[in-house]
């Protein structure tokens, strides 16, 4: 099997993932619930990776990162905890439905909705986010780059423009947590939302969000802390005001070791070799006849991702076909990114994603490229 639908998850792990997962499952007790060695040995992991965390995404301290489930579930704390009725937010059409279908519930209950066009490549304009601010505006919430055409937003642009209006600033980095550096400081984002089991190498069931200090967010969940036993009310210290209930601390073992790899190999060398092979296929199916490719190629920073049709194929069928006969695995139809597909004008075709990992090879490249070349001339 070839894989390369990284951008949906990363199949390959570093063996040490998988090692760590295993040995916390036979020895972690519940962090935060006891004074046994089970208990206080998973209290320090737990800790030891919100420092990594901090390190990792420069954040001013590691209370200010709060284990979740995932990205939706971070940017849904995120979203229903910050705004009210009233409330104005710029995002754009880059998104996914991880911000989207929040948006539009709080969008029910008297929030209203800017979107910022994206031209015919997936681009947004920064004057048109800026000319969206209003009064009311509480948060721009964008995506640090989108997940169909691996398009990036200039966060450090975006989060000098939120701060110099006095608005929130909220990133989706689901597709680039583990491949570009993020320093939640220097950048100005207020909240920061990631998932563990894409870039960051870590397990399903994984993810976070940094927090900002001094930002206070209604907690998603209320429950169990370990701690204020007896007080009515959840308690509101970081980071076990939004972490209630018992933690994925299996999984959290898992991505610690990740994040030691991600130190020990660095993201940069990573980056350079999933863009070597976004690159290698991108120029050897750009000139196939039939064959469409979306977002902006024209810069180098970007997500390793390629995303095509070809002719009037169906993205699925192609999808299918390419697994079925050439063992690649990618992913077709809207991605859960409804916006950019009427953008692009692929509502109906929906687009075959290719998404690169540092694991895969020429030679596999290779093939996909020879696999495309076969289906165009088929079509």
């Amino acid at each position: 099997m070839i894989y390369m639908d990284n951008a949906a998850t990363t199949m390959r792990k570093p063996p040490e993932v998988a090692e760590a997962v295993a040995k916390a499952m036979n020895a972690m007790g519940n962090a935060g619930r006891g004074t046994n060695d089970a208990s206080l040995n998973a209290a320090r992991l737990i800790y030891d990776t919100r420092e990594k965390l901090a390190d990792f995404f420069g954040a001013e301290d590691p209370k200010q990162i709060v284990f979740t489930s995932n990205s939706t579930e971070s940017l849904n704390t995120a979203i229903k905890g910050v705004l009210e009725p009233g409330d104005h937010v710029v995002t754009t059409m880059l998104e996914h439905n991880s911000v989207l279908r929040p948006l539009y519930e709080m969008e029910e209950k008297g929030v209203s909705l800017t979107f910022v066009q994206s031209d015919k490549k997936g681009n947004i304009s920064y004057t048109e986010m800026e000319e969206a601010i209003q009064e009311n505006t509480k948060a721009i919430i964008c995506t640090h780059a989108s997940n169909l055409t691996g398009n990036k937003i200039d966060l450090q642009r975006v989060g000098e423009m939120a701060k110099r209006h006095h608005v929130l600033f909220i990133v989706d980095a689901s597709q680039t947590a583990g491949v570009y550096p993020i320093h939640v400081q220097e950048m100005q984002i207020d909240i920061l939302c990631f998932t563990g089991h894409k870039a960051l190498l870590g397990p399903q069931g994984t993810g976070g969000m940094y927090v900002r200090k001094g930002l206070q967010v209604t907690p998603l969940k209320s429950g169990g802390s370990g701690v204020q036993t007896y007080s009515k009310k959840h308690p509101t210290d970081m980071p076990i005001a939004l972490e209630a209930g018992t933690l994925n601390g299996h999984g959290i073992a898992g991505l610690n070791a990740s994040m030691s790899y991600l130190q020990k190999v660095g993201i940069d060398q990573i980056r350079e070799q999933e863009l070597s092979y976004m690159w290698q296929f991108y120029d050897g199916v750009k000139d196939i006849p039939g064959v469409q490719i979306y977002g902006d190629f024209e810069t180098k920073e970007r997500c390793p991702i390629v995303t095509l049709n070809i002719g009037e194929y169906d993205s699925a069928e192609v999808s299918d076909e390419l697994l079925e006969t050439y063992g690649i695995c990618t992913r077709p139809g809207a991605h859960c990114a409804p916006l950019m597909h009427k953008a692009l004008g692929t509502v109906e075709q929906g687009a075959v994603r290719f998404s690169f990992s540092h694991y895969n090879t020429k030679e596999e490249v290779e093939t996909a490229i020879e696999a495309i070349k076969k289906l165009a001339e088929e079509e």
